[in-house]
């Protein structure tokens, strides 16, 4: 009898018998959420800032303390990896982030990275031994708040893009996501994609109100919906409000405001499935008595056919070319992020799926609606999310809110989907 068999033997516990400790694992969440917290319940832990920092320092801390090593790439990712019988195998991955939105919840992301934690924890009081090795990643830059492209890190990583193109772009600022990277002493050494990972699995909140609407505790996540995300910007001529008669403007602002109704139709259009949001403008001079010369706006559109976003993107520029001729405007309409509909794989899928039928939960198959760092990780390994309720589908919200008995069934699922997977 080996010695993982002889401390399974004398606890009474098997493989499948374990469970985490979601007392400690709600406990761990609410700890992290102190940093960044904001006056109305939520988190603002925007990408390399001090406080994600303080964040990360945390939560390294706490993997380290589970016997975790800790290694951190160029792109400031941070993989901990707790060690198997086959050392040299590819690691059976988790994680998530742990960056936020400017008014984020307590959930996003950073249950991902802390159900990981307490698999880690959970295997140790157990004193289970994995063949392969098991691990978790703190994925930077998910938001995609502070700087563009969203999921920076696990995008490099997925080699989507290089690391000298992630490095140099720049915030509102003017900082360059490099830059912001030394200024935390998260700039690591270790090449970015090096890691060989035999499979990720992410578990998350759902960000929507299916689960909730239909009283299931897991979603068995299949893939994500296809995104373009566009910069757009009109330029007209700023002008002094009270001289310029209405007929000679060229009000950039006027643009911008019918190209978010366009953008709303559009969605409407490729109904139920379409997606399509202006979430964030800039108008410029932004004075109460000038005319707008000139308005930056985002545009993110959505679906889950690549057929149909296609036409979404076709209509979104015939849209902004008729509004810029009839209002006598010019319009840069500039593509910035551009990924497929996501497809998980199947083993991974029906791994998790056969987690939670052996812990009698209920579930759903459901497509993510969001994009996640497992969308880009499914370019290089076999992949697979784990979703629970969250209150009202309610997310990216200092609102947002989740069941600490949901998050633990959620976290016992990710034990045992990567433990089928690790081998035991």
């Amino acid at each position: 009898m080996n010695a993982t068999s002889q401390t399974l033997a004398s606890s009474n516990v098997t493989p499948t018998s374990i469970r985490v400790d979601g007392a400690r694992l709600w406990q761990s969440l609410m700890d992290l959420a102190q940093i960044g917290a904001t006056p109305k319940g939520g988190v603002r832990r925007l990408a390399l800032t001090d406080l994600d920092r303080q964040g990360r320092d945390l939560v390294v801390g706490w993997l380290r303390d589970a016997g975790a090593s800790t290694e951190i790439d160029g792109a400031g990712n941070v993989f901990a990896v707790r060690r198997g019988r086959d050392d040299a195998a590819p690691v059976v991955l988790t994680g998530s982030h742990v960056d936020t939105q400017p008014s984020g919840g307590k959930f996003d992301g950073n249950y991902g990275v802390l159900a990981g934690l307490e698999v880690l924890r959970t295997l140790n009081d157990a004193g289970v031994v994995t063949t392969k090795p098991v691990g978790v990643a703190i994925w930077t830059n998910e938001e995609g708040t502070r700087f563009i492209p969203t999921m920076g890190g696990s995008g490099a990583f997925a080699r989507v893009f290089t690391l000298d193109y992630l490095l140099a772009q720049r915030d509102i600022d003017g900082i360059s996501f490099g830059e912001a990277l030394h200024s935390i002493g998260y700039a690591g050494s270790t090449p970015v994609g090096e890691l060989a990972v035999d499979a990720y699995f992410e578990a998350h909140i759902e960000q929507g109100p299916i689960l909730e609407r239909e009283d299931r505790v897991i979603g068995v996540v299949t893939g994500a919906l296809g995104q373009r995300w566009y910069d757009c910007i009109w330029t007209g001529q700023d002008a002094h409000a009270g001289p310029t008669p209405m007929e000679a403007r060229h009000d950039a602002l006027r643009g911008a405001s019918r190209m978010v109704e366009a953008v709303n139709a559009i969605a409407l259009r490729h109904a139920p499935d379409g997606r399509a949001t202006v979430g964030f403008m800039q108008v410029k001079p932004n004075s109460r008595n000038v005319i707008p010369g000139q308005v930056t706006m985002s545009i993110d559109v959505r679906h889950p056919d690549d057929e149909a976003l296609a036409r979404m993107d076709r209509e979104l520029r015939e849209a902004s070319s008729v509004i810029a001729r009839e209002l006598r405007l010019e319009c840069e309409l500039r593509q910035v992020v551009e990924f497929p509909a996501s497809h998980f794989n199947v083993d991974c899928v029906n791994s998790v799926q056969s987690a939670v039928e052996m812990l009698g939960l209920s579930s759903r198959k459901i497509v993510s609606g969001a994009a996640h760092d497992a969308v880009y990780l499914s370019r290089v390994a076999p992949t697979s999310m784990i979703f629970v309720p969250c209150k009202d589908g309610i997310s990216h919200n200092e609102i947002e809110d989740a069941r600490p008995e949901h998050l633990e069934a959620g976290a016992n699922v990710l034990l045992h989907a990567m433990l089928a997977r690790a081998g035991v």
